[in-house]
């Protein structure tokens, strides 16, 4: 197995960010509708696992079997070259750091990649509250299976942010979350096989997760599933805490802003100034 040293994958998240900025439109909005919907089937996996356990084996437990099962969703999108936003959040601001691209260049990838995250979130959201979250009689009548109890449960305590220091809380996770998210992509970098890519990146994720940390994207999935499957089985989408407004008010703009300072600041502008030396060397003899 090959390792690399921190230098050089900073190196080569720059030289990734470029090749990334310059995908066309088109392209890069499929990669992303991609890495939403493997989120999803991670955050999908998450949920069912972790259903009734903590009944049985207490709230840590259900916690650790939730971040245990989620990983599975960044290692789809890094083995298959998906384009996620957090990632993104990371390798466009080392590539400016590096002169690969400009502003211009990281504002068009954020943006493409954004939106399509959140409708491959909001594709697999309606897909699965219609298929494992809800049981159908022969009258075409649902009620809610266990886990689209256990998906309301995680999507209500998600908007469940309430005044100001409600929302410097979910900033404050969210910059967590990406932190781990992005070292996560950082040790997967530093391995050249397989297995010690998705070693290296279960761990963290794990880790945020268990923890309670918020991913906008992951979010996109989990808040939408709640609301869907609420909707399915009760006939409304839209509770007096869980709904289409506070999804976004209670959450998602928040994280979304954590994620951003967490991959920007924590990852990109520190491990560049750590190793600025070293990637300059690199640089040059290459």
């Amino acid at each position: 197995m090959v390792t690399f040293s921190p230098a050089q994958v900073c190196v080569n998240i720059g030289k990734a960010g470029k090749t990334k900025c310059g995908l066309p439109a088109g392209s890069m909005f499929v990669h992303a509708f991609l890495a939403g919907a493997y989120i999803a089937m991670g955050a999908a996996l998450a949920t069912v696992g972790s259903t009734g356990v903590a009944d049985i084996l207490g709230a840590g437990i259900a916690q650790f079997i939730l971040g245990a099962l989620f990983p599975i969703g960044l290692v789809l999108v890094v083995l298959t070259g998906a384009e996620l936003f957090t990632g993104d959040a990371m390798f466009a601001p080392m590539s400016i750091l590096h002169g690969h691209i400009g502003l211009k260049g990281l504002i068009y990838l954020w943006i493409v990649v954004y939106i399509g995250n959140l409708v491959g979130s909001l594709f697999m959201a309606v897909l699965v509250s219609y298929g494992p979250y809800t049981v159908w009689d022969a009258a075409g009548v649902a009620t809610l299976s266990a886990f689209g109890t256990r998906a309301i449960a995680i999507a209500t305590a998600k908007v469940s942010y309430f005044g100001p220091m409600g929302i410097v809380s979910v900033f404050f996770k969210g910059i967590l979350c990406n932190w781990l998210v992005c070292l996560a992509l950082f040790l997967g970098l530093a391995a050249d096989e397989v297995i010690s890519k998705i070693v290296a990146i279960w761990f963290p994720i794990m880790a945020f997760v268990a923890s309670g940390f918020e991913h906008c994207v992951a979010n996109m999935y989990f808040i939408p599933a709640g609301i869907i499957t609420n909707a399915i089985a009760n006939g409304t989408a839209n509770t007096e805490i869980l709904n289409w407004g506070t999804m976004w008010t209670n959450n998602i703009i928040w994280s979304t802003l954590g994620n951003i300072v967490g991959a920007v600041i924590f990852m990109a502008v520190v491990y560049n100034f750590c190793f600025k030396k070293e990637i300059c060397d690199i640089c040059e003899v290459k």
